[in-house]
């Protein structure tokens, strides 16, 4: 398993185990606010695991080998299209086969 993956499977569990810390120096009456001091170590902890996964990518060539959901496609963009022409089938086009110019009509287009 890469490292990068690693890292993000380990970002729930690390902000559990940052509550439960947090909560237990909370009861033993160590700290006084639990939530004045949650949100910055949240904070924290979010922008170390951010650059640890930076590192992550960058220490295995980048963001293209990294497959996760929302990811870069591996593959060309299109690949059923061939180089300069258009797709020459009218049922896959987007743009309607037959065009409808309303400016011609008498009724303004309307029927």
């Amino acid at each position: 398993m890469n490292r990068y993956i690693m890292i993000r499977r380990l970002r729930g569990p690390a902000f559990l185990l940052l509550i439960g810390v947090i909560a237990l120096l909370h009861e033993g009456h160590l700290i006084q606010g639990f939530w004045s001091l949650f949100w910055p170590l949240a904070l924290i902890l979010a922008g170390v695991i951010m650059l640890a996964e930076r590192a992550a990518l960058a220490s295995e060539g980048g963001y293209s080998q990294v497959p996760y959901p929302g990811g870069p496609y591996p593959g060309p963009a299109d690949p059923g299209a061939t180089t300069g022409t258009a797709y020459s089938d009218p049922q896959t086009s987007i743009v309607p086969a037959v065009s409808h110019d309303f400016d011609k009509d008498s009724n303004g287009g309307q029927s």
